[in-house]
């Protein structure tokens, strides 16, 4: 996940047409937010937060507290300051900051409120529920999402997203495992008779048609349901780590985060081996990664 965001941290903001004109194939500095080689955004910031909540175990309390660290400590920044943040999650944080409601009322609710921000820091959410059943799956997916993001679509992208990782993380192919992934999110769905024009928006995703869409019509703005269509998307169509993440980075415009979300799935798809050395220890605290990383498994394992 990280190695993904910081492939795309350079070139964030950058248009497709630009980028295929000069592509990114190795992790470069710079550029959008004039940072040096290997840093990541508040994407793997807030994923850090996340695993660090849970290996003290599963507190929803905890998890915003330790948000807010980030937010106001520059807890488990790359450097030191916080770079990059999104107007929603600023907005949310002030509000947990001022503990006006229960944590997992902060995020917003209205439409206009599904921006990418809970799904680019969901899946360590995975080493917790994977084994939980799937209401108790959902519940959790729910709160977590919902201290930033709380609108439906946000909450089933993330579901969606968790879903075929879990079905990753049990060493289903990549095919199979967003069929089945997607199969399972769409009956429960139906099972809850969720709001049946909200799930219009995931037809792409559910109908499990996303392979055979032309690049063209595969968008990466900022927007929940581009970024895990692109990040869908760019895992289908390629058959190794390196492809899949370049090819989300060269998509333009949320670079970082539509290269994390895939490289996310990309790494449980394909192994930690998988992922070029030479990335991994460009990454900014890639040792206090590997560690966190650690103690998660310890934790949850």
């Amino acid at each position: 996940m990280a190695t993904g965001d910081a492939l795309g941290v350079p070139v964030e903001f950058v248009g497709r047409a630009w980028l295929k004109k000069h592509p990114v194939e190795d992790m470069r500095g710079h550029g959008a937010h004039d940072q040096p080689p290997g840093t990541w955004s508040d994407d793997s910031s807030l994923a850090f937060c996340l695993a660090e909540s849970l290996c003290n175990g599963y507190n929803i309390r905890d998890i915003a507290d330790t948000f807010l660290a980030w937010y106001r400590q520059e807890v488990w920044t790359p450097h030191g300051e916080v770079f990059d943040i999104g107007n929603a999650t600023i907005a949310a944080m002030e509000r947990l900051r001022n503990r006006v409601l229960p944590p997992e009322l902060a995020g917003g609710m209205d439409e206009g409120s599904n921006g990418n921000g809970s799904l680019m820091r969901i899946l360590p959410l995975l080493f917790y529920i994977h084994e939980k059943p799937i209401s108790e799956r959902y519940q959790a997916c729910s709160e977590v999402s919902s201290l930033t993001h709380g609108h439906f679509r946000s909450v089933f992208s993330c579901f969606v997203y968790l879903e075929i990782a879990r079905q990753l993380l049990q060493g289903k192919r990549i095919s199979e495992a967003y069929s089945k992934g997607v199969a399972v999110a769409r009956e429960f769905a139906e099972a809850r008779e969720f709001n049946r024009k909200e799930l219009s928006y995931f037809t792409r995703i559910l109908s499990e048609k996303l392979p055979e869409v032309q690049e063209d019509n595969i968008y990466s703005s900022g927007y929940v349901l581009h970024t895990l269509e692109a990040a869908l998307w760019c895992l289908l169509t390629t058959n190794n780590y390196q492809d899949a993440v370049l090819k989300a980075v060269n998509l333009g415009e949320d670079t970082d985060t539509t290269a994390a979300v895939t490289g996310g799935l990309a790494g449980l798809a394909y192994g930690f081996e998988a992922i070029p050395k030479k990335w991994v220890e460009k990454l900014a605290r890639w040792r206090d990664i590997e560690a966190l990383c650690q103690r998660l498994a310890a934790a949850l394992g």
